[in-house]
């Protein structure tokens, strides 16, 4: 696979998010993460971090959105929280941009269409937590705006291990290709 217009998004790997993945392997897809982004780097793909972060209060949160209001009620993922930083074992550098999102996907109603497009970018290696949540969303809709799309399996963790495996040997192959970080980095270097 060709990575000359790609970018590598790294998706809600935020304090609050590991902590609440840690017996999904979050800890084990943060330290694969860290490895792809030296990858990228060292081949000059864009690495491009995505998190998911409200205003104090909560305002875009709405009573009948399930998942958005048990972030809410458990007072996580506040702008100026500390749970809502990128986790230090992968803090971009300054010229890294940083999307920030008050949904699921990384797509929905952020400015990354708008990154990818300046950049011309076509393909999109992910990686993230939740499997469930972040990586899922925006594969769906990434797959729909026609983006080659690669899906760093050991790179992401779910809270539930046994949706993690389904999602990644099931369901995501049916629209981007599931591989290790290990196996990106050999396609990098090839």
């Amino acid at each position: 696979m060709a990575f000359s217009n790609a970018a590598l998004l790294m998706m809600d790997f935020q304090q609050d998010v590991v902590a609440m993945l840690a017996a999904g392997g979050s800890g084990a897809a943060v330290e694969r993460a860290r490895a792809a982004i030296d990858g990228a780097r060292a081949h000059g793909l864009p690495v491009i971090f995505v998190r998911v972060a409200f205003r104090d209060g909560y305002p875009e949160v709405a009573g009948r959105n399930k998942r958005m209001s048990m972030l809410r009620d458990k007072g996580l993922l506040r702008e100026s929280s500390p749970g809502a930083r990128i986790a230090p074992e992968l803090g971009p550098r300054p010229d890294d941009p940083i999307v920030v999102k008050r949904r699921v996907s990384a797509l929905a109603h952020t400015d990354l269409p708008t990154l990818l497009m300046a950049n011309a970018v076509d393909t999109l290696v992910l990686a993230g937590l939740a499997t469930s949540g972040v990586v899922l969303s925006t594969v769906r809709q990434a797959a729909d705006a026609d983006y080659r799309l690669v899906v760093l399996e050991d790179a992401c963790a779910d809270a539930d291990v046994e949706v993690h495996r389904v999602l990644m040997s099931k369901v995501l192959p049916t629209q981007a290709s599931v591989m290790t970080v290990q196996a990106f980095l050999r396609e990098l270097a090839a």
